[in-house]
């Protein structure tokens, strides 16, 4: 089993969702902003987009880091949002978002029961390093992972060719035998299948999958409890 980790299993939405409020209150940010929601709604639009390029190898990670706090940030603060400003806001907030232990409803128990199934699972994460480690051991997941595949240590990212290369080499994983699981359906789905291994969709996020797509994920479930009737 291929995994993906980031809101397949651990719930970086929400997660991430109380640690940019926390980060907005620890910088008193309400001196820039009448209404906090103006904040919150430019920094996911950024935060969204800056991933769909990185994951597509158009801009660096220090390039996603600065830029995802420096845009919304603009918005009330101009040219006060500093590279220096910025990076020391990026620290707080994954400092706060990694220690947060939450996981998507049922993250638990499937990996429990794939555990007993005897599958070799294998975490594939485009998350930074330093990052993805803190996550793990908050939400107690790091056990069920006979191998951990980060895009930073493979060289490429999700849905690079080159990454799951990597990821094969580093497992020993055949793709005739692996499935993969994600909720990201270019990433994650498209990725896996380009590769030449089956993909399950966790369609967390609502899309919309024609009937009889040629390019259509193996499986797709909404919950993930679900996979246990399929595998």
């Amino acid at each position: 089993m291929f995994i993906d980790f980031d809101d397949t299993l651990y719930d970086t939405h929400g997660n991430c969702d109380l640690s940019i409020r926390e980060t907005f209150e620890y910088y008193r940010l309400e001196r820039y902003f009448d209404n906090p929601q103006v904040f919150y709604d430019a920094y996911w639009e950024a935060n969204i987009a800056l991933w769909s390029r990185y994951s597509k190898g158009e801009i660096t990670r220090d390039f996603l880091i600065v830029e995802r706090f420096r845009r919304p940030l603009s918005v009330g603060m101009g040219d006060a949002a500093t590279e220096e400003y910025c990076l020391k806001m990026s620290d707080k907030f994954l400092e706060l978002c990694s220690s947060k232990p939450g996981t998507v409803k049922g993250a638990h128990e499937l990996m429990q029961y794939l555990r007993e199934k005897g599958y070799r699972m294998h975490m594939t994460s485009n998350g930074f390093h330093e990052v993805q480690y803190k996550k793990l051991a908050a939400c107690g997941l790091r056990d069920y992972f006979d191998t951990i595949v980060l895009s930073e240590d493979a060289g490429a990212n999700k849905p690079a060719q080159a990454y799951f290369d990597y990821a094969f080499k580093k497992t020993g994983a055949d793709p005739e035998t692996t499935l993969m699981i994600g909720d990201n359906l270019q990433t994650d789905i498209k990725g896996a299948m380009s590769a030449g291994i089956d993909a399950l969709l966790f369609n967390r996020w609502g899309y919309d999958i024609k009937s009889g797509d040629p390019e259509a994920p193996t499986y797709i479930v909404s919950d993930l409890l679900d996979i246990k009737q399929i595998i």
